[in-house]
C-alpha cells in the first residue's frame, strides 16, 4: 500500500529547490513543495512578498519616526481628508475594529497630531482631523514612506511594474465578484 509522502518542513538547509547549507529566508512561501498547484504558490508568493515589505516599512517607520504602521496608516486617511473623519468611518477604511482606531487616535491626540471635534448632528460621535503639526509631521513620513517603497520595488522594470498592477488588479475583480473587464 502506498501512502502518501509527508512534505519536510522547509527550513534555511532543506526548502524546495535549494541545496542544502543554501542560506534563505525561511517564509510562507518556503512552505512550498513541487507537489503544490500553480494558485497556492501564486498566492504564497504574494503573501511572502507582502509580509516582507510590510515588516521592512513597520521597522524603518519606528526607527526613523518613532511612529508604528497603524498610526501612519491612519494619519494617511486623515491626510486625504481634511475635514476629518468619523471614526467609524476610519474603522473602515483602515478594516479594524474602532476599539483599535480609538486607541490609536487617543495616542495621536496626546502627540497633539490629531484633535478630536464633537460632531454637531450627533453629541455621541467626534471626527478625527490632523493638526497642523500632524500634517508637517505626515509630510515628513510620506516622503519617506514612497521612497523606501521605491527602493524595495527597484529590482523590477516600470513595464513589469505596469503589468503587475494589471494582473493584481484582474485577480481583486474576481475576488470581489465583479467582470474581468470591469473598473477597480
Amino acid at each position: 500500500m502506498n501512502t502518501p509522502r509527508k512534505p519536510r518542513k522547509a527550513t534555511a538547509g532543506n526548502a524546495p529547490g535549494k541545496p542544502t547549507g543554501t542560506a534563505q529566508v525561511v517564509d510562507m512561501e518556503s512552505r512550498l513543495t513541487h507537489d503544490h498547484h500553480q494558485p497556492l504558490k501564486l498566492w504564497l508568493r504574494m503573501l511572502s512578498c507582502t509580509v516582507r515589505i510590510e515588516t521592512e516599512i513597520r521597522s524603518r517607520l519606528r526607527n526613523e519616526f518613532g511612529i508604528t504602521l497603524p498610526r501612519f496608516d491612519l494619519m494617511a486617511q486623515l491626510e486625504r481628508h481634511p475635514e476629518g473623519l468619523r471614526m467609524g468611518e476610519l474603522s473602515k477604511r483602515m478594516m479594524v475594529t474602532g476599539g483599535n482606531v480609538t486607541g490609536i487616535a487617543e495616542q495621536l491626540v496626546q502627540e497633539n497630531l490629531v484633535v478630536r471635534v464633537p460632531d454637531a448632528h450627533d453629541r455621541r460621535a467626534y471626527t478625527v482631523k490632523l493638526t497642523a503639526a500632524g500634517r508637517r509631521a505626515f509630510e515628513r513620513m510620506a516622503a519617506a514612506h514612497e521612497g523606501w517603497i521605491t527602493e524595495l520595488l527597484g529590482g523590477v522594470s516600470p513595464q513589469d511594474k505596469t503589468r503587475l498592477i494589471e494582473l493584481l488588479s484582474q485577480i481583486k475583480r474576481h475576488v470581489n465578484g465583479q467582470p474581468a473587464d470591469g473598473v477597480e
